[in-house]
């Protein structure tokens, strides 16, 4: 049985008289350390001086820093720039200002496991990766609540990388709701696989062959939008809240018995073993090696790519729709989000 930790489990005073230097106040960034802060941590932000983060920082109480001087002294350093920034930002910044036998802590793994960043020998390296998006992650915080995070230790030199690791999940609200250990192995390849396979890369090509099969049929493009893509989050909220029993619940014997006649029809056993085709990419380390090739030189292909999403009929369509859904409006109220069923 997976052990999970709580409040109870933690040593809150861990990160009493530490130093916590977060780089990045993108996402996770943002909603980290602000929740860290109103946890009484001792945070400061280290960011380009400058950038639209800086003023946004600026506007919510903090004094940031440029990242060389957040880092010296400090005794965490978080680093909550996208992966493909760390590797630089590391070199050239932050390593020539870390004091001995600090920390260096992720929330996500693949600038370790994949060899991109090497720390330094006298460091703890540790990851405490959230399992939501950072506003959630805040808003939850705020609410009284927390999202579920991920603690993994890949180097111990002080013999307190885990007990700093719970204290700051901690303190992000991550033990009110549970944190379980696993490693940056584990984190990265099952994360890479997810987006890839099922979350983002998976879903996306579903929706798409979906509307593609109805309008290539005859059928109105905004009909199938609504029928592939608008009534998506419907059925992933169930699912989100209850599984796939209480989505079942909630959707007509139609649709019941057309998921479990015709489901097993689209997403076949050949569709397992692209996905395990994928995972061993991802295991082997060559979807890595594609993608740091990708973005050091330039990454055309990848922008290109970008490109033709927004070309797409779907989103054309979608886009012109959405148009006229209040509650997506800027000013309309916001829905209470995985706050439980």
């Amino acid at each position: 049985m997976t052990t999970m930790y709580r409040e109870s489990d933690v040593d809150a005073n861990a990160l009493d008289r530490k130093v916590v230097a977060v780089v990045g106040y993108g996402s996770q960034g943002r909603g980290q350390a602000l929740n860290l802060r109103d946890s009484g941590v001792d945070v400061r932000l280290g960011l380009r001086e400058g950038g639209a983060s800086w003023s946004e920082a600026l506007s919510e109480g903090w004094s940031p820093m440029n990242v060389e001087e957040a880092v010296d002294g400090a005794d965490l350093v978080c680093m909550l720039i996208p992966d493909m920034e760390q590797a630089r930002c590391y070199r050239e910044k932050v390593e020539p200002n870390l004091k001995q036998g600090s920390a260096l802590v992720f929330s996500y793994g693949l600038a370790i496991h994949y060899g991109l960043i090497e720390p330094r020998a006298d460091l703890d390296v540790f990851m405490i990766a959230p399992k939501g998006p950072g506003g959630l992650v805040r808003e939850q915080y705020e609410e009284g609540f927390g999202v579920p995070c991920l603690i993994a230790v890949a180097k111990d030199e002080s013999g307190e990388a885990k007990t700093n690791a719970l204290a700051y999940a901690h303190s992000i609200g991550g033990t009110r709701a549970g944190v379980i250990e696993t490693t940056f192995d584990e984190e990265t390849e099952t994360d890479l696989f997810g987006e890839q396979a099922v979350l983002c890369g998976g879903v996306t090509e579903l929706i798409t062959a979906g509307f593609e099969t109805l309008v290539e049929a005859g059928y109105q493009p905004e009909i199938a939008y609504f029928e592939c893509l608008h009534e998506l989050k419907l059925i992933v909220d169930l699912i989100y809240r209850g599984g796939y029993e209480r989505m079942h619940k909630f959707v007509s014997d139609t649709a019941q018995y057309g998921d479990h006649t015709r489901g097993p029809r689209v997403i076949t056993a050949e569709t397992k073993v692209r996905m395990k085709e994928i995972l061993e990419e991802i295991r082997s380390g060559q979807f890595a090696k594609e993608w740091i090739s990708e973005w050091e030189s330039g990454a055309a292909n990848y922008r290109a790519l970008q490109k033709q999403d927004g070309e797409q009929l779907i989103e054309q369509v979608g886009k012109e729709l959405r148009q006229h859904f209040a509650w997506l409006r800027d000013d309309a109220p916001k829905e209470p989000i995985g706050t439980g069923s």
